[in-house]
Parts: structure tokens; C-alpha cells; sequence
């Protein structure tokens, strides 16, 4: 096999074994499920009832073979990057001058949530829109996760990412300058671009305007005159506004105290989860789902009706499949691992922290919703917007939502 040099692209075309989908299939026939009872709610965590008609449908009914196709309608390629087996979406735009735009996924997210949003960005004019607001869009596949494997090094996480990213966009595609938008892991990414690299983009857009230093117990990116919940490490409750930002607050302490266990055993212990998950792909299928279930939970409605209407069964066995069948289960959990351990650190101490025009949008479904008093400091805000539906999920869950602010707030450096 020939080798590879560094920066060089190949177009790259996903193609499971058929060995490795009939070994996934075998473990799917024996998964052994756990006693469950008073679960309905799903106070416990994770119904097991439920898990058995995903599974049943994942054996019965789904076809990785056609998702697999619809996949390679996109144009994928690779490259190696600063040790990374990077693979990314690069689908040119159809317009008189388009911009590159940089977009991201998050955990637990693949490159697929954000299929939805591609063909309005880099074609607009085929879906009603301007062709004067065609992007190039770029999307990687993070590191370790999905097809950027195998990560064979340790010390990678976001504001690494952030690095690569903006090595392949200027060296390896040539790009002088780009815009770039994130949610989830994605927007600290992004958000890394507009605080690092500030004069290689024309902005950012954040859907998930959260505070670089979050999962750190210092908080070097604070800004003056914000006051901070001592406990939380998030802005403090008299920070919100009473009328447009009721409930906040409040949303953002129930995640802290409710739903994030699962980033506490990806901070500390991600490689006893690989073990699991590497070896069960229904395993693998509950440990994402039940995020999936929860996050958004309020807006959404109980029950799992409400949530397939936003989550269909195809698209939580895809996702659990291309983790799977990757494994990248551990590599991905470790990325929460390496932003403890190689802890960020800002690259420069002036204000705002990130210094690039910021467009900023709040979903209602959002897992964490900070005060305008904090992201008017923490940003060189020139849009903001709070919308009435949508999640933590946005690009999938409202793509038309996502597509109009991304087009909105990049016209004006065109």
C-alpha cells in the first residue's frame, strides 16, 4: 500500500466490510438485556422497553446499506493531518463568489446531523434562497470519531481541533479566510477560531454559546463584572433577566445536576466505557439514545412518541451504528478526557474573548442558555437571536432555522 504524505487529499468512500456488518448484526441477535422495573418514566435512566423496539428495528428493518448510499451522495475525502486520519466533507458551493464556511458536530453526534443544512448552504438558489449566499462547506469528522480514525495519539481535543481545522482550511484547501459555525463541541471549536485566530475568519456562529473554560475548575475567560454561581461555575441567577430569560437559569442548573454524569465518566475513566461499548453495539445504542431522550426533554414533550418525531429510529441506529462500526465509542469519550487533561488556556487576555464578529442563536430546547448580560461580554456580538423551537441539535432538528441565521449574519462580509 502506498504511503501517504501529510496534507494529501484522496476522495474517500464509506464502504463497511460486509464481514464486520454481519459480526454486528450476531451481537445484536445475543444482546442479553437488564432488569428493569418502575422505569416508565425513565427516572432510572435508560428504558429497557424501549431499547428492545430499537434493537428489534435495528435487526429487522434497517438498512445500513442505504443509509451507506445516501452518505456517499456527499463528497467525502481524507487526508493525514498533525497525526490525525482526518476525514471531512468538502462540497463546493454553487454561486457567483461562495464563502468557505467551517461547520462542526458535536457528542453524540456524526457528520450525517448535519446533512440536512449542506445542500441550502452550498446551493441555495435549488431551495428558494439567494446563490449570492453560497458557502463551500467544509465538515470534519472530529478526531477518533467516526471516520477520522484510528486516533493513535493521545492529546486531542477542541481547541487542538481548532488548530487542525485551521491548517487544513488555509494549507491544505488554500483558503485565505472562512466563517465557521458550531454547536455542542462544534461551538467551542468555532469559538476557538474567532479567539485564536481571529484575523484567518469573518466570523463566527454559535448555537451553543458556552464558556471556553467550562469543564475547568478555573475560569481564566471569565469576564469582568459578570457574577458567577459558586457552585454551578456558570453565571449566577441574577444575571437573567426576569421577562426574556425566565427559566434559564434554571435549565442550565438541571443539566448540571441531572444529566451530566455521562461527562464526568468521559472526563475521568473514558476507557473503561470503550470496553463496553466497542464490544456491544446495542450498548453503544443506549449509551447515545438516552442523551438524545433527555436533552430537550421539556420543549419536546414525555413519552417516546414526541421524541421520535424529532429523533427517528434511523437516525439513532445510524448513529450508534457509525460509532460502532468505527470504534470510536472510546476514542470519541476521550476527547472529554484530553480537555481536563491538556486543560485550554487562553492565547491572548483582551476582551472580548472572542474577538471575531460573533453571531450568537439560543434554541428553546437548548441544554444550557446563558444571559445576554455574559454573551455581550464574552462575544463581539453583532447578531443575536432566540428562537421558539429547536434544540441542542439545531442543523438537524430546525435546518431551515439554522441555514437563515448562518445566511443572515454571513451576507454581511461578502
Amino acid at each position: 500500500m502506498a504511503a501517504h504524505h501529510e496534507g494529501e487529499i484522496r476522495p474517500f468512500t464509506i464502504s463497511i466490510p460486509e464481514e464486520d456488518l454481519k459480526d454486528m448484526y450476531e451481537r445484536l441477535r445475543k444482546t442479553r438485556y437488564p432488569q428493569d422495573f418502575a422505569n416508565d418514566d425513565w427516572r432510572y435512566g435508560y428504558n429497557t422497553a424501549y431499547h428492545k423496539q430499537l434493537v428489534d428495528y435495528w435487526i429487522n428493518e434497517y438498512d445500513w446499506r442505504d443509509v451507506e448510499r445516501r452518505m456517499n451522495e456527499l463528497p467525502h475525502f481524507k487526508t493525514d493531518l498533525m497525526g490525525v486520519p482526518l476525514h471531512f466533507i468538502h462540497a463546493k458551493g454553487k454561486g457567483p463568489n461562495p464563502m468557505p464556511l467551517l461547520i462542526h458536530h458535536g457528542w453524540p453526534w456524526t457528520f450525517w446531523d448535519l446533512r440536512k443544512v449542506i445542500g441550502p448552504l452550498t446551493d441555495p438558489a435549488s431551495y428558494g434562497g439567494d446563490p449570492a449566499d453560497s458557502f463551500d462547506v467544509v465538515l470534519i469528522s472530529l478526531p477518533g470519531y467516526g471516520f477520522s480514525s484510528p486516533l493513535t495519539e493521545p492529546g486531542w481535543n477542541w481547541w487542538r481541533t481548532a488548530d487542525l481545522e485551521n491548517t487544513l482550511m488555509k494549507k491544505v484547501l488554500g483558503y485565505e479566510k472562512y466563517a465557521t459555525a458550531g454547536g455542542d463541541w462544534g461551538a467551542l471549536v468555532a469559538q476557538q477560531h474567532g479567539h485564536k485566530y481571529e484575523k484567518d475568519v469573518f466570523g463566527v456562529y454559535t448555537h451553543f454559546p458556552a464558556q471556553m473554560s467550562h469543564y475547568l475548575a478555573e475560569h481564566p475567560d471569565a469576564p469582568p463584572g459578570v457574577k458567577f454561581d459558586p457552585v454551578l461555575g456558570l453565571p449566577a441567577a441574577e444575571e437573567y433577566d426576569d421577562s426574556t430569560e425566565k427559566g434559564w437559569f434554571e435549565r442550565g442548573k438541571l443539566f448540571v445536576q441531572n444529566e451530566s454524569g455521562y461527562g464526568e465518566i468521559q472526563l475521568t475513566k473514558p476507557q473503561t466505557l470503550a470496553a463496553l461499548v466497542a464490544d456491544s453495539p446495542a450498548g453503544q445504542l443506549a449509551w447515545i439514545t438516552e442523551k438524545r431522550y433527555f436533552w430537550g426533554l421539556e420543549e419536546r414533550g414525555v413519552g417516546t412518541e414526541p421524541f421520535e418525531r424529532v429523533w427517528p429510529k434511523e437516525d439513532l441506529v445510524t448513529t450508534a451504528a457509525v460509532y460502532f462500526l468505527t470504534n470510536t465509542g472510546g476514542t470519541s469519550s476521550r476527547y472529554y478526557w484530553e480537555c481536563r487533561g491538556n486543560p485550554w488556556r487562553p492565547s491572548h487576555d483582551g476582551l472580548p474573548v472572542v474577538g471575531a464578529p460573533t453571531a450568537v442563536s439560543i434554541y428553546p430546547g437548548e441544554i444550557y442558555k446563558p444571559p445576554r448580560t455574559w454573551t455581550e461580554k464574552y462575544f463581539n456580538l453583532q447578531q443575536y437571536r432566540v428562537h421558539d423551537e429547536g434544540g441542542h441539535f439545531a442543523p438537524l432538528e430546525v435546518p431551515d432555522t439554522y441555514v437563515d441565521d448562518v445566511r443572515t449574519f454571513f451576507r454581511a462580509f461578502r
